[in-house]
């Protein structure tokens, strides 16, 4: 069964108790389980990982790049947090792979602060998925099944 990694930046292992008006009160664990059970429906594994260092998360794109070259991994459903808006490392990294990434963002960030409208993964993303809250991560792991399926 191929593998979607769900891979989650800087601060959000504080979901449900950071900004609840902006990022709603469900927690990464609940956010893990609904991805689980999004890719089950759909006959992938899922595995989350979450991290607020930036090497760490560029460590976890290389080995996706690996397992994706292997057969064994589908795409990357990624939020990257404040490294959306900071991170040409990321940027990098995702290009250097070749896997399908979906860029995603729980809250609307066109719709905040000014310096949160730059992305420096979207050129490099296979999709973008902004503002539909943590129901983002289905449509993005749907839309990877679709890369999939269309692939091969």
């Amino acid at each position: 069964m191929p593998t979607i990694l769900v891979l989650n930046g800087p601060n959000l292992n504080l979901l449900g108790t950071r900004e609840p008006a902006t990022y709603g009160s469900t927690t990464l664990a609940d956010v893990e389980a609904l991805c689980a059970a999004a890719g089950q429906k759909l006959g992938f594994a899922v595995e989350c990982r979450q991290s607020n260092h930036e090497g760490v998360l560029i460590d976890a794109l290389h080995e996706a790049g690996h397992g994706f070259k292997a057969g064994s991994v589908a795409g990357v459903v990624f939020n990257a947090g404040a490294y959306t808006h900071s991170s040409v490392a990321l940027h990098d990294a995702i290009r250097a792979i070749e896997v399908p990434v979906i860029e995603v963002h729980i809250s609307n960030v066109h719709a905040r602060e000014s310096f949160r409208h730059h992305s420096w993964l979207s050129p490099v993303a296979a999709g973008i998925i902004v503002g539909f809250g943590v129901d983002g991560y289905v449509m993005a792991i749907e839309a990877l099944a679709r890369k999939a399926a269309a692939k091969g």
